[in-house]
């Protein structure tokens, strides 16, 4: 059975016309799946009911099934999704006071980039994600608010590495963006990577007006190839050139995100290092305390060495911010996502 969010617009329309129905069921189904939230295309009452039973002959709208599904007091939401292979993955809800409501989402099973103080790559990667199941995140999402509320961001800042799964993923972010999708701009999408100088360059190439996040984590090579160890075949200065081709092209500020482990790669030292690195450049630097994991040694650092840090940077003209923790409750903060959890406390009944 197909996916039906693996289908581009182009696939689905041809679908219907080989069965000699119009192109226009195609937009009734769209909005039926991203504006009206069906859950099977039963609900679909314009349709007739001999379309919908062909449609649900042919098409699955769901291919993975919600294993658990944790909440956290300060209004976060994480989803454990199994995929149909068997595969787990996560995704999260995040909720603020500026009534932004944001997706993080997965692009891959796991990830391969190894960076030493992430959960998501304890288990390597298993494989890249379709675009369905990019996409199936995102409605997932979308169902746990109420009907007047809507996803207002999107960060693909979960598991695994997005500039790996481009192919997948970019599809999957079009649909999301579109007026008839989910509609999203452009501007309220962030894509994170460790670094892929090919990807940051492709990015650049198709002036998305996506937002772009550098998982940076370090001032110098030989401490980021300990933190990061792809980091080896690519080095900081070629990281730093294709994220100013992006900036060039793109006119969207590049995001540096920074780790802050205790007394790894957060002392005054690291910090002046840092500012000289990144001088010049018209960046936003992203503090992030480090969020514990139960299997990794690392510490998160005191609150007045972030704040220090910060201060070094902010002294030396970088605009900086530092990301307060949201979810580390239900390990649902940067860094706390895996490809397989056995939860304890409190969740909601696994759907099917």
């Amino acid at each position: 059975m197909l996916h039906l969010l693996d289908q581009t617009s182009e696939q689905f329309r041809d679908w219907l016309a080989q069965r000699d129905l119009p192109a226009y069921r195609a937009a009734q189904v769209r909005r039926w799946l991203f504006a009206e939230r069906a859950e099977s295309f039963e609900e679909m009452t314009d349709l007739g009911k001999s379309l919908r039973g062909l449609l649900a002959a042919e098409f699955t709208i769901w291919s993975a099934k919600v294993a658990a599904h944790r909440e956290s007091p300060d209004g976060t939401e994480k989803l454990l999704l199994e995929l149909a292979d068997g595969h787990r993955i996560e995704c999260v809800l995040l909720r603020d006071d500026k009534e932004h409501r944001t997706a993080c989402i997965s692009t891959q099973v796991g990830c391969a980039m190894g960076c030493v103080f992430c959960a998501s790559g304890l288990d390597g990667v298993a494989r890249n994600l379709s675009t369905g199941e990019i996409l199936e995140q995102l409605l997932r999402l979308q169902r746990l608010l109420p009907k007047d509320e809507r996803l207002t961001h999107i960060v693909v800042m979960g598991m695994g590495e997005p500039l790996a799964n481009l192919p997948r993923l970019l599809p999957a972010l079009e649909t999301a963006n579109r007026p008839d999708g989910l509609g999203i701009s452009a501007r309220r999408i962030t894509i994170s990577t460790v670094g892929l100088v090919p990807g940051i360059r492709r990015l650049a190439e198709l002036d998305c007006q996506y937002h772009l996040a550098v998982s940076l984590h370090a001032p110098n090579d030989e401490l980021r190839t300990r933190l990061v160890p792809t980091n080896r075949k690519i080095g900081i200065e070629r990281i730093l050139e294709a994220a100013d081709e992006y900036f060039a092209k793109t006119g969207r500020r590049v995001t540096f995100e920074y780790v802050l482990l205790a007394g790894l790669n957060d002392q005054p030292e690291h910090a002046h290092q840092l500012a000289a690195r990144l001088k010049g450049r018209p960046a936003l630097v992203n503090l992030i305390p480090f969020n514990p994991v139960a299997e990794l040694p690392y510490r998160t650092p005191k609150s007045t060495a972030t704040v220090r840090f910060a201060e070094i940077l902010q002294q030396n003209g970088l605009s900086v911010a530092i990301r307060y923790r949201k979810g580390d409750r239900i390990d649902a903060a940067c860094g706390q996502l895996r490809r397989s959890t056995a939860y304890s406390g409190p969740t909601r009944a696994p759907e099917t």
